[in-house]
């Protein structure tokens, strides 16, 4: 073995053991730097900072040389099983390569006429838990990172990965989200049935946040009474943030039983507990809480005689916000640039039952809605209406708020949001109404509506918005403007309508007066519709048992 060629001098040899420097001493006076203090066991080295280094080397040696084996740690538990059957081999090898492109960065985008794989995602993700499926464990992690990078999947990637996700979640802190995620309201036809009631009871007591959340929610479709018991054994326990989600959860199966429970939620310390609990509240039309606010929005609005004999409605907003207007779910304070006393009329008329009006009045809603107000206050009354038609679910409302199915030529002013009073339509009337709307007005403000139309798209639909496309093509609109209708189209129309779909991709000549370029981009544009509804077709064929066709 080689000696060092280091001068003996460089290292000093402490007197005694208890001289010698510990690792940390070492470690600080490396920081300090040996120039600004030199401690007793350097002194007198002709290079204390070589000795430094002398010093830590043999230290690292002693360190390393007693190291003592570790005690071995108990394995961890396994995941629950899954009984839920295997995904089709042709269906796991597709979504293999959706997550491989989705980690890529995608492959269609906007350009090209290749399918856009990222955007497919979704809509088979939500087809594979349709069937009752579960994930391949080879392809959990990746189906952990697409939820993570996309919080719109996290519902339905952690129900097709099941409780091996929620394992996994545990040992990896970038999958933590999957912890406190809720599963969709509706479970898929495939899910296992609700646990009895000692696994329940174990489940709820000892549970991560998700699995809480979501036997609570499977509870609540199929035993609400029973969901409300579980809520209630621990609620005073439960952190601010989860009894906010807990009471969401009431949503599905809401009925007078859960009134008291409501009730007593208004005193809740948190803010946007109380808030949620009015709310839900404000949706049962027989609750106290329903009552007292109708009394006090009918006192702010009365039918009086017009001007032509017919009726008017005269409104006089409230002039304050008292302390029981505050528990009852009204926020006193209205957002930047809302005056106050049309906020709090907003937040009234919101919360009170339709019902009370058509009785107060007696008249139906559609002769309500053609009432005039009086003093500019239609457009607030209206959309409060609005708002409440959407939170009541009450279609008779919607109807007489959205008005007769448009005329051509002629400009509808539909009240408050379409979209979401569509949303309360049962799905043949409302895309009905979409396409007529396309049909008589264009695409230009048809977007949201179309959102919110049922997927596929049904037939008079699909056919409405791809006239409309070819209409606006033909005419040399501006091609770019339309992409949002057209990305919607590669998701919702149904894959039978790609017959009518490709020949539109055929090179249209450019028109005299239209945007340079914009043939080009309509015959790629179209192209691409067509590619993505025939692996649309593909995708959901491989999903059905038995036979598939090769991705």
């Amino acid at each position: 073995m080689t000696t060092s060629a280091r001068p003996s001098s460089a290292s000093p040899s402490p007197s005694s053991a208890a001289a010698a420097p510990s690792w940390d001493d070492l470690v600080s006076t490396a920081l300090l730097g040996v120039e600004r203090r030199t401690p007793p066991w350097l002194q007198g080295a002709d290079d204390p900072a070589a000795a430094l280094l002398d010093l830590a080397a043999v230290r690292t040696v002693q360190r390393r040389a007693g190291l003592r084996p570790g005690t071995a740690a108990p394995l961890p538990e396994p995941a629950r099983p899954d009984p839920r059957p295997e995904l089709p081999p042709a269906a796991r090898r597709r979504l293999a390569l959706l997550l491989a492109d989705r980690a890529a960065g995608g492959s269609g985008g906007r350009n090209g006429s290749a399918p856009n794989l990222a955007e497919l995602l979704p809509q088979w993700l939500a087809a594979a838990n349709a069937h009752g499926y579960r994930a391949p464990a080879p392809l959990l992690d990746a189906l952990l990172d697409a939820a993570r990078a996309r919080s719109d999947l996290r519902p339905h990637a952690l129900e097709l990965a099941g409780p091996g996700a929620l394992w996994l979640a545990a040992f990896n802190p970038d999958w933590k989200f999957a912890l406190r995620t809720t599963a969709p309201a509706s479970p898929s036809p495939g899910a296992a049935p609700p646990p009895g009631p000692e696994e329940r009871s174990t489940l709820w007591q000892e549970g991560l946040f998700a699995e809480r959340v979501a036997l609570l929610a499977r509870l609540r479709a199929t035993d609400p009474a029973a969901a409300l018991e579980l809520l209630r054994s621990t609620w005073a326990q439960e952190r601010a943030e989860d009894r906010l989600m807990f009471v969401d959860a009431l949503r599905e199966g809401l009925s007078a039983s859960d009134e008291p429970f409501l009730e007593e939620a208004l005193s809740d310390r948190s803010r946007n507990v109380r808030a949620t609990a009015a709310e839900l509240l404000s949706a049962l039309p027989g609750s106290a809480l329903a009552a007292r606010m109708a009394s006090r929005a009918l006192a702010c609005v009365s039918a009086v005689p017009g001007p032509g004999g017919g009726l008017r409605l005269v409104v006089e907003a409230p002039a304050g916000c008292d302390a029981a207007m505050e528990r009852d779910g009204v926020v006193a304070r209205p957002p930047s640039g809302r005056g106050e006393r049309s906020w709090w009329l907003g937040q009234l008329v919101d919360a009170t039952p339709l019902s009370a009006w058509t009785e107060a009045f007696g008249l139906p809603p559609a002769a309500l809605v053609e009432l005039p107000v009086a003093d500019d206050w239609q457009a607030d009354l209206h959309a409060a209406w609005s708002r409440a038609a959407v939170r009541q679910r009450d279609a008779g409302w919607a109807r007489a708020l959205l008005g007769p199915l448009p005329e051509p030529a002629v400009r509808p002013a539909p009240v408050g949001d379409p979209a979401r009073l569509l949303a309360v339509l049962p799905e043949e009337e409302r895309a009905a109404w979409v396409a007529r709307f396309v049909e008589s007005q264009g695409l230009a403000e048809s977007h949201s509506m179309l959102g919110v139309c049922a997927v596929p798209w049904s037939e008079p639909l699909g056919r409405a918005v791809v006239d409309a496309l070819d209409i606006a093509r033909d005419a040399g609109s501006y091609p770019w403007s339309f992409s949002g209708v057209m990305g919607l189209a590669e998701r919702s129309l149904d894959p039978s309508a790609v017959d009518r779909v490709a020949p539109l991709a055929a090179l249209p000549e450019e028109t005299e007066n239209g945007s340079p370029g914009a043939a080009g981009y309509w015959s790629e544009a179209f192209g691409r519709l067509a590619a993505t509804l025939r692996l649309r077709a593909t995708m959901l064929q491989e999903l059905r048992p038995g036979p598939a066709a090769a991705p």
